[in-house]
């Protein structure tokens, strides 16, 4: 097994082991009528995961050549401030409030604009405000789908 092959593998194998793990919540969680979008997307993610693990397994896989260090250290930020709304802020403060704070966390983290302008931080704190107003209307108002409440709605 050559190197480009254990590059594709060990992210592919994580990526299975999270669809796995979605798929799995997504069939045992009740109220069952609720997770009726997160069981559909979950399946197509778990096809997508076993194809993407075959491709890597098989040697098939050979697009790119991995991650570079300077890579890592600009997506490390973001993943963090993923890992931070996923475990603790999502539950306690709620979806919509957890989520308009990561989307500007993230916005301001990538965003090349100067921090030290009110402009800036104006039109980061609208994109994230119309971001959110479309995801409230999609999974409220039209898919019905039931997301974690906490401290702010």
């Amino acid at each position: 097994m050559n190197s480009t092959r254990i590059q594709h593998l060990i992210p592919g194998t994580a990526i299975l082991l999270l669809a796995l793990t979605v798929t799995w919540l997504s069939f045992t969680r009740e109220p069952a009528a609720a997770f009726l979008f997160p069981q559909t997307i979950s399946i197509a993610m778990l096809a997508l995961a076993v194809w993407n693990f075959a491709r890597a397994a098989m040697g098939l896989a050979r697009i790119g050549a991995g991650l570079s260090t300077h890579t890592m250290k600009t997506i490390t930020p973001g993943i963090a401030i993923m890992v931070i709304y996923i475990f603790l802020m999502a539950k306690g403060l709620g979806f919509y409030a957890a989520s308009m704070l990561a989307f500007v966390a993230l916005y301001t983290l990538y965003d090349p604009a100067p921090h030290t302008e009110i402009t800036s931080w104006s039109k980061r704190v609208a994109v994230a405000f119309g971001f959110m107003c479309v995801i409230y209307l999609l999974f409220n108002v039209l898919l019905k789908v039931q997301t974690p409440r906490g401290l702010f709605f």
